[in-house]
């Protein structure tokens, strides 16, 4: 049964309420969110500048043994440097930095005096290019002092921050919604099982709920088959034997454009589930923040239902 896809006279006074409460969340508790993110990161920021001697000595052996140090080191330059700049400057293989970047390792297949080499580029690039406004020790004969590698670290770690600052805020964003979720249902008598108990989704017992679960779907063609995550798998009070739960996914966004770029995800989530388990399934949304009309449309004419977080008693029409 439709809850909210096919009720478009309500789609705008929701849209204004919903980007209200997203924009309240924001200036309360976003900051905070970004400002522990960044503590932990002065943190390892101290700790590879240790390791380079402050900057003072960038070597290619310790990119080695800690690939993860790079960002570090790109955020460290004047100006900053991107990945792609950082390549074409060092004139080093693409698969090098990004593997450092995206999977904190040197390239499996690439041999070690090749790594090596072109990792002494990379050094080479990083030690020239050392900010000195923020290393203010480089080229002085007296050691950086403790406060001055902590202000430092600090200039460093916000950059670091600065380029990832939505995925900070959309993490913290979900982490606050299931938060939500899980309250309603437990007010409801629902239990939450235990993580890692190998329940699956479709043996769940009546009003339980889990969330980031793995389902099981057969790509095209039906000879594969790849896990993908559900922020929200309910089974309701009511289901009888062999029922199906109810998945949710816990969706925010802080401006209207990633929501349109976003919006084929779901879509692709929905066509895979209903073409391994069939029109049983029940694919929603739980929304909070921008997302506008085109967007709503786009999730109803694929059949994609959705919540509206400042409406949350709405689950209640899905049979819960």
């Amino acid at each position: 049964m439709a809850v909210n896809l096919h009720k478009p006279a309500r789609w705008k006074a929701d849209i204004t309420q919903s980007v209200d409460m997203y924009n309240d969340w924001f200036m309360k508790f976003a900051p905070k969110a970004f400002r522990s993110t960044r503590i932990q990161t002065t943190k390892d920021v101290e700790e590879s500048l240790r390791s380079t001697e402050n900057m003072s000595n960038v070597k290619a052996s310790i990119m080695r043994d800690h690939p993860e140090v790079l960002p570090t080191l790109r955020m460290s330059t004047c100006p900053p440097l991107a990945v792609d700049r950082l390549i074409g400057l060092a004139g080093v293989p693409a698969s090098l930095v990004d593997n450092m970047e995206d999977k904190k390792r040197l390239p499996p297949r690439m041999d070690s005096a090749t790594i090596d080499r072109e990792l002494g580029k990379v050094a080479k690039i990083i030690q020239k290019m050392a900010d000195p406004d923020i290393f203010v020790w480089l080229g002085r004969k007296e050691p950086a002092t403790e406060a001055e590698v902590h202000r430092a670290a600090t200039i460093v770690a916000d950059r670091l921050c600065g380029a990832v600052a939505n995925p900070i805020i959309r993490n913290a964003q979900e982490k606050r919604q299931l938060a939500a979720i899980k309250e309603w249902l437990e007010k409801r008598g629902y239990k939450q099982l235990p993580a890692g108990d190998g329940t699956r989704f479709d043996s769940m017992s009546p009003g339980t709920f889990s969330f980031r679960m793995n389902v099981p779907v057969k790509l095209e063609g039906g000879a594969k088959s790849v896990n993908i995550p559900i922020d929200a798998v309910i089974m309701p009070k009511a289901t009888k034997k062999n029922g199906f739960p109810i998945f949710f996914e816990a969706k925010s966004a802080g401006d209207f454009t990633n929501t349109n770029k976003r919006r084929k995800e779901e879509a692709i989530k929905m066509s895979q589930l209903r073409s391994t388990y069939g029109r049983k399934v029940q694919f929603n949304l739980f929304l909070c923040g921008y997302f506008d009309s085109g967007y709503l449309g786009y999730e109803a004419a694929e059949g994609i239902d959705w919540v509206w977080e400042h409406r949350i008693d709405d689950l209640a029409l899905f049979g819960l």
